[in-house]
């Protein structure tokens, strides 16, 4: 018999009997346990799940905290068997989340729509809740870019579940394909509405350089810059903002490739249709220059309408090189319509018709004739420019400059600002043109040379130049005579210069007049004053006047050779170095007269 104080271990209960029957082996974490409510405390409740310990659900988790009472049943997820305090931790939330994946997993796949509801944004995208969070990524939100995704929190909207990760607990969902798919099916049936001249409402989507897409409320539209306005467009800005609801024609419909190309301008009607009406050759009008180029100023007359001043029609007298010396873009103008091409749409403008032609002024104030006085303005190698009034210029042409001496370079008796005289030759006001002349000043002495010369005469001069084949000699009133190098003396001549030096003053007689070619043939022999004329001489010049047989051809070729051999002067080689001043082209352009 044992005593009362001795422990019989055979017969002491085993733990699941002390526990109720009870153990840990029928938990398991991360799964849904149901149990019930023990206590009510203003922490939260006691719940007996079952275990040895009861768990604590925090008052926060349950949303019907006012009427939940001892004894009702709750399912809470089990974290944890125990914890450091060794009881269970459990919760309603993660249990309603656990819920909510397991009906996902039962009820959806990836391609299946889902309802839902943006509730915030995250980095990337949005979160979307579906019963549980999902992923919402920027890229698949709408049908572009989403410029703010805060604008979208707070809606209710269907999305196409694009993958779920039941491990990670993962879903991403796409907004854009469900979109995508509702426009295609729209597109398809507003290409069937479509067609060309249909005046329809759109939105104004985006905006580029070279125009703006509009949504026809199921597909986008083209509205190219050309077909905003009939006027000057310099970017879509101008005429359509972002987010504006506009009109616009169906300009082309493009079934195949599923393109529109829209019109803003269309609507109105065609200005250039009857813009010869509105602008009758050479009235006026008044508009405001748009756009300066170097070649001429572009004017608006109206809306669409727009002419071209060229900068030949800026200036009477000016000689414009560029528009914007006489225009800017802005000004008001006034012009005189030149011109109206209807088919190239183009206008021609002219500014300075609407100032009386100065040229025609000039022409009736100077007539043929008329004497004036000007400073030389400038000068080219054909003339000089004469100022006559303001900023028109005559010209003198070198060949209108002496009658006595060959001209080469206007430098040769004029200088730039020197004031001359001249005279009215031809008065050009359609070409705005003036021809003057310094010779006709005077009159032509070789018009009256046979009356102050005779064949036969001794005349004095001084010799201006040297040449290989003779010696030229001024005479009186600056004409120019030849002594051919044969006529130097009695003797044979082989250099001139060895008989005559420039600057000499010598006596000649005259041997041939030709008036034609205003050239006179001298002679240094015989030239002594009272000697009488050769026989033979004076025979043929009484037979034969200026033409002198044989002598005048053989003086007419020595001057034929004059001038070829001054021409080819400075190509010749003298035979030594005096030889190359004489023969040598002269040192200035007065010299080759």
């Amino acid at each position: 018999m044992m005593s009362k104080n001795n422990i019989n271990l055979e017969d002491m209960p085993s733990m699941e009997e002390l526990l109720g029957g009870q153990t840990n082996v029928n938990f398991q974490e991360n799964t849904l346990v149901k149990g019930r409510v023990a206590e009510k405390t203003d922490k939260g409740v006691l719940l007996d799940i079952g275990y040895k310990a009861e768990a604590l659900v925090d008052r926060q988790e349950i949303k019907n905290w006012d009427t939940i009472q001892v004894g009702d049943e709750l399912e809470v997820y089990l974290e944890q068997i125990e914890d450091e305090e060794n009881i269970p931790v459990v919760s309603i939330h993660k249990a309603e989340l656990q819920k909510a994946w397991d009906s996902i997993v039962a009820n959806y796949e990836e391609g299946g729509l889902i309802k839902g509801t943006i509730r915030n944004r995250v980095k990337g995208g949005l979160i979307v809740d579906v019963g549980v969070e999902a992923f919402l990524p920027g890229s698949q939100v709408d049908l572009g870019p989403a410029r703010n995704l805060d604008d979208y929190v707070g809606k209710q909207e269907d999305f196409k579940i694009l993958k779920i990760n039941a491990e990670r607990r993962n879903i991403v969902l796409s907004r854009r394909e469900l979109l995508e798919a509702a426009r295609a099916e729209q597109r398809t049936k507003l290409m069937d509405e479509l067609i060309p001249k249909q005046i329809r409402r759109g939105v104004v989507k985006n905006i580029t350089e070279f125009g703006a897409f509009v949504d026809l409320n199921g597909m986008d539209g083209l509205l190219h810059i050309t077909d905003m306005s009939w006027g000057r467009v310099s970017h879509p800005s101008e005429v359509v903002k972002v987010g504006e609801e506009i009109e616009v024609m169906i300009l082309e419909v493009d079934r195949e490739r599923q393109r529109v190309s829209l019109g803003l301008k269309q609507k109105e009607g065609n200005p250039w249709d009857t813009v010869d009406v509105k602008y009758p050759k050479d009235s006026r009008i008044k508009g405001r220059v748009v756009n300066v180029m170097p070649y001429g100023a572009f004017v608006e007359l109206e809306e669409g309408i727009e002419g071209l001043i060229h900068v030949s029609e800026m200036s009477w007298t000016k000689k414009v090189n560029r528009a914007s010396d006489i225009l800017h873009e802005g000004d008001e103008v006034e012009a005189v319509v030149l011109d109206v091409n209807k088919e190239d749409r183009k206008i021609s403008l002219g500014l300075r018709q609407t100032q009386s032609n100065p040229w025609e002024v000039i022409k009736e104030r100077y007539p043929k004739g008329t004497r004036i006085k000007g400073k030389v303005r400038n000068m080219t190698g054909y003339g000089a420019f004469v100022q006559i009034q303001d900023d028109i210029d005559g010209m003198i042409h070198v060949s209108d400059m002496s009658w006595i001496r060959k001209i080469n370079h206007p430098s040769e008796v004029l200088q730039k600002g020197m004031e001359v005289e001249a005279v009215i030759l031809d008065v050009d006001a359609d070409h705005q043109r003036i021809s003057l002349s310094m010779k006709k000043l005077t009159d032509d002495p070789w018009q009256t040379i046979q009356n102050k010369y005779q064949v036969g005469d001794v005349v004095e001069g001084k010799i201006t130049k040297l040449a290989s084949f003779g010696a030229f000699v001024e005479l009186e009133g600056g004409i120019d005579g030849l002594i051919h190098i044969s006529e130097l003396s009695d003797e044979r001549v082989n250099r001139v210069k060895d008989v005559v030096q420039v600057g000499d003053t010598v006596k000649a007689r005259v041997k041939n007049i030709n008036t034609d070619e205003r050239r006179i043939g001298l002679s240094m022999k015989d030239a002594t004053e009272g000697s009488e004329i050769p026989t033979s001489l004076a025979a043929l010049h009484s037979n034969t006047g200026n033409d002198l047989g044989g002598l005048g051809g053989m003086l007419d070729d020595a001057f034929q050779r004059a001038q070829e051999e001054t021409e080819k002067a400075t190509d010749e080689a003298p035979a030594d170095e005096d030889d190359k001043a004489t023969a040598a082209a002269p040192a200035n352009e007065d010299d080759k007269a």
